[in-house]
Order: structure tokens, then sequence, then C-alpha cells
């Protein structure tokens, strides 16, 4: 099935790991061209060589969401190594959440920064290029805690609700310009940093994982490229008519729709 994505531009941030990675591959494997950024250039280009033996052709650079200026920066160099950008996949972020009375200032504006900043500010830079060029799709990845926040849960729920609010105004917003605009609603997905916490505790990552998809419905945790697939969908061609809207990816763990 051809999902209209050969030649694409496809822009995503929080590429070298992950959710991020696992997606540039598939688009890569659509034929599209791709792009990643990350904060760390080794992580970039190390990604980088996974998606170019996808077969695909990719471009990246390191650049921090949470700072005022990279986000233009990453779409400004998109746009010039490319020459235009048609979907933009804003997945730059972390999962920092603690006891409410226990959480500074300092968190709560970092993630937002990050997460929510940093949307806005490559969605702004990425909208102008996508209207010129008669449409482009933007995918927010957010969380089902989102939807469902739990207790000592902030700030990454309270920042990735935020993501929500910006996906369903600027799908109403630019819906005439056919910039389509939709997010993604993680749950427990497999990644580096799940990785990386099952490795400081000790712990086998089969264990880890297994205790972990416990608590899921489908009682295991997803893999990256099963949500990266969903990505690639609301990309597609085969998402015409689809903006505004949430797809829960949490192995039907969460109780909202």
């Amino acid at each position: 099935m051809d999902l209209g994505l050969k030649g694409k531009v496809v822009a995503i941030t929080g590429g070298s790991d992950g959710i991020g990675k696992a997606a540039a591959i598939l688009f890569a494997g659509e034929g599209a061209k791709v792009a990643i950024c990350a904060r760390k250039i080794d992580g970039v280009n190390k990604a980088l060589d996974e998606i170019r033996k996808a077969g695909g052709e990719a471009f990246g650079m390191a650049a921090d969401m949470s700072s005022a200026t990279d986000p233009e920066k990453f779409i400004d160099g998109v746009v010039k190594h490319y020459g235009r950008i048609d979907v933009l996949v804003n997945n730059a972020g972390s999962s920092i959440r603690g006891p409410f009375l226990e959480t500074t200032d300092e968190q709560f504006k970092g993630d937002i920064e990050l997460k929510v900043f940093g949307a806005i500010r490559c969605s702004r830079h990425a909208i102008p290029h996508m209207k010129k060029q008669g449409g482009g799709r933007i995918i927010n990845i957010t969380t089902v805690g989102a939807k469902q926040p739990g207790a000592s849960s902030m700030p990454t729920t309270m920042s990735r609700a935020a993501g929500m609010v910006l996906t369903k105004s600027l799908s109403k917003e630019f819906a005439p310009d056919n910039i389509l605009v939709n997010t993604v609603c993680i749950g427990l997905i497999k990644s580096g940093q799940h990785d990386r916490r099952a490795n400081a505790a000790g712990t086998p990552l089969d264990k880890h994982y297994a205790e972990m998809g416990k608590s899921v419905a489908m009682r295991r945790v997803g893999e990256a490229a099963e949500a990266g697939s969903v990505i690639v969908f609301l990309a597609s061609n085969m998402a015409s008519y689809v903006t505004g809207t949430s797809i829960n990816v949490d192995g039907g763990n969460s109780g909202v729709l």
C-alpha cells in the first residue's frame, strides 16, 4: 500500500532514541526524507546511521528544544537542507514526575520549556513553510496521563495536557490551509529512559519490562515501532481527513477515550 510519503520531508525532534528514532526509521522505509535532532550529536549520528541503513535519506543536528533559539535553527536547517518541510513530529521530552510539594519551580519551568515551548516554537517556524507549499502535518507526542492524570504525576502530565490544547487549537486555526494537526498519547512504551532505569537498578531488561507490563491491559509494554506506526499513519494519505484528534497508544490501559 502506498502511503504517499515518498519524497516527503519529515522533521522529528527527539529523534535519536525511542519513539522518535523508530518513527524516523519507519518513515525512511516509506521513502521519506528524514531530519532529526536531539541534544547530543553522538546520539543523532548513531540514529542517522540506522535510518540510512533502512534505505532513507537522513539529515540531523544537535538542538535543544528547551532553548529559545534551537527550535528555529532546527526548522531552518531542515528547510535549507531539503528545501521544504511536510511533516513535523514534536516528540522531544522526558518524563519528570513526583510529589507536588517536592517539585520545584525549576522542574516545572524546565518541563514546560522543553515540551510546550519546544512544540510551540517548532510549529511557529514550520507552519509558514507548510502554508506556502499548500499543506502539511504536525503530530504532537503527548501521553495518556494528559487525559487522566494521577497523583504525583506533575509536571509531565500538565505539560502534556498543554500539548493536547495546542493540538486542538492549531488544528482549528490551520485546517483551511490543509495543515492537519493531531496528537499521539503514549502509554508504557520501551525506551532508552526505561532501559537506563533498569540498568541503574541492576535489573535485566526482560525482567524490568515484564514487571512493568503487569500493569497494562495487554500485559506487555509496547514497542517503540508500534507508536511509530501510528505516527506514520497520521502523516500519510490514509489520514487525509483526520485532524484535531488524539490516539491512545497504551495497550488499552487508559480509562479514557
